[in-house]
């Protein structure tokens, strides 16, 4: 049995999940800080405005997502974690600081390019340099950095937004402390965790499987040697030169063009389906408009950042949940729990709104759904397409994946105001749960299991 050093894996892991972490808190500050900058703004009564405000960051994400890939194979994986690590403090210092709405819309469309980079290399990083036996809870540590990121957004905004009385006006609060600094220092809190990475990610060692595909033998084996010994690193070494001779002439390989093969064919529609899926499934606008979703529950905005904050404890607590069962019982039993359990969890949040319930009866669901959701989707979609991908091409490919899952995002953020408008919450969740059935259809009769075997195995078993 080969003796790993786990404390130098999980270093870098965490290193580079620390991209996770700022994904997690650069998209989810923003909800928080929605009840104080709307009216700084003034764009209470725009619906339209309040969700560009919300979704705009979405566009970056896109152009990050599709450009990381191609870079990351062409300078390395290394080198764009600190680009994006530089772009998120950029993004914090400047969103916190504009006093024009145009100016916040840039800085968010900025945060969300770094987002685009992380949702893409981190992940797959921790997926290139972890063994094949511990690969899927090192990936999903990059889930428990974003969850993490995400309920260090919800205790920053809970601890430093002062009680909001019921019945305050919108220009009340715009004079008020939330109105005019709160918000900006929501933001700016950022700045730590960014910080550090930025420090941080210039210590980590080059992806070994990147260094494989352009030739650097000599880095990647001591690397690979560094992580599992000698005779793991030969090993190792060997199946990548394997690979990589399967894959054809080094000159040939990579980019988008290789992706229309038709031995890709199968791998790219699971990535990019899983991706959308898991944007489609609706936990996220749980998340980004929660003062809607407890509002309609019967609670006011203090009461609210109070719940935002214990469904956040609820993400973090169920990711340690996957965390422990990714590697044990595989990646396609949890997929299929997330999925069957959000179609029956959704019918009955449905329900909940349908018969007016409100107060705790509404939390305890909304908690139901999300403990499901980050047991589960939340983390093994990001193990199951960090994985299925050919190592010559895995960042392009991610690139269009994470690019599929961004456009969900987008999509799914943008038209939330619109379906809630117009069915009400009961119908809006009620659609969730029809396509989270749908998605359970797709995962039982497409998505293999992944657990125990190497990325060159995989590929020789997925690319055909």
């Amino acid at each position: 049995m080969k003796k790993f050093d786990y404390s130098y894996l999980i270093l870098i892991s965490l290193v580079s999940a620390m991209g996770g972490l700022l994904f997690g808190y650069d998209w989810v500050v923003i909800g928080g800080a929605k009840p104080f900058y709307e009216p700084f703004f003034g764009i209470v009564d725009s619906p339209a405005l309040q969700g560009w405000a919300m979704s705009s960051a979405l566009i970056g994400c896109l152009a990050g997502a599709l450009l990381a890939g191609t870079f990351s194979d062409r300078y390395g994986r290394k080198k764009m974690l600190i680009v994006a690590a530089a772009l998120f403090v950029a993004s914090a210092v400047g969103t916190g600081a504009t006093s024009g709405f145009s100016m916040f819309i840039v800085y968010r469309i900025l945060g969300g390019f770094a987002i685009g980079i992380a949702s893409n290399l981190s992940p797959m990083y921790i997926a290139e340099i972890s063994p094949a036996g511990l690969r899927g809870r090192f990936v999903s540590m990059n889930q428990l950095t974003i969850v993490l990121g995400i309920l260090a957004a919800q205790l920053t905004n809970w601890l430093l937004a002062e009680p909001v009385a019921p019945g305050m006006t919108a220009e009340a609060i715009r004079e008020s402390w939330n109105g005019q600094m709160g918000w900006r220092w929501m933001f700016w809190a950022e700045n730590v965790p960014a910080g550090l990475f930025f420090i941080f990610a210039f210590l980590i060692p080059e992806s070994p499987r990147w260094l494989a595909l352009r030739g650097r033998r000599e880095q990647a084996t001591r690397i690979l040697a560094k992580i599992g010994g000698g005779e793991y690193a030969r090993e190792e070494f060997g199946r990548m030169q394997e690979a990589i001779e399967l894959d054809g002439k080094r000159e040939s390989r990579g980019g988008f063009r290789q992706l229309l093969h038709p031995s890709m064919r199968k791998v790219l529609v699971i990535g990019i389906v899983l991706a959308v899926f898991q944007q489609w499934c609706g936990i996220n606008v749980i998340f980004n408009y929660a003062q809607e979703i407890f509002n309609a529950a019967g609670y006011g905005i203090s009461d609210i950042l109070m719940n935002i904050v214990v469904t956040g404890v609820t993400n973090v607590v169920f990711t340690f949940v996957a965390i422990f069962l990714v590697d044990r019982i595989g990646r396609r039993p949890l997929l299929l729990f997330g999925a069957g359990g959000l179609t029956l969890i959704y019918l009955l949040m449905g329900a909940a709104y349908y018969f007016s319930l409100t107060g705790i009866a509404l939390l305890v669901i909304v908690v139901m759904a999300i403990a499901c959701y980050a047991m589960s989707l939340a983390p093994v979609m990001w193990v199951v397409v960090s994985e299925i991908f050919p190592n010559a091409v895995r960042g392009v490919a991610m690139s269009v994946a994470t690019f599929a899952l961004w456009t969900a995002c987008f999509i799914l953020t943008y038209t939330f105001p619109l379906l809630n408008s117009a069915l009400g919450a009961a119908g809006t969740f009620w659609i969730y749960g029809v396509v989270c059935l749908a998605g359970f259809l797709f995962i039982w009769k497409r998505v293999p299991e992944t657990k125990n075997k190497s990325l060159e195995e995989l590929e020789k078993e997925l690319i055909k």
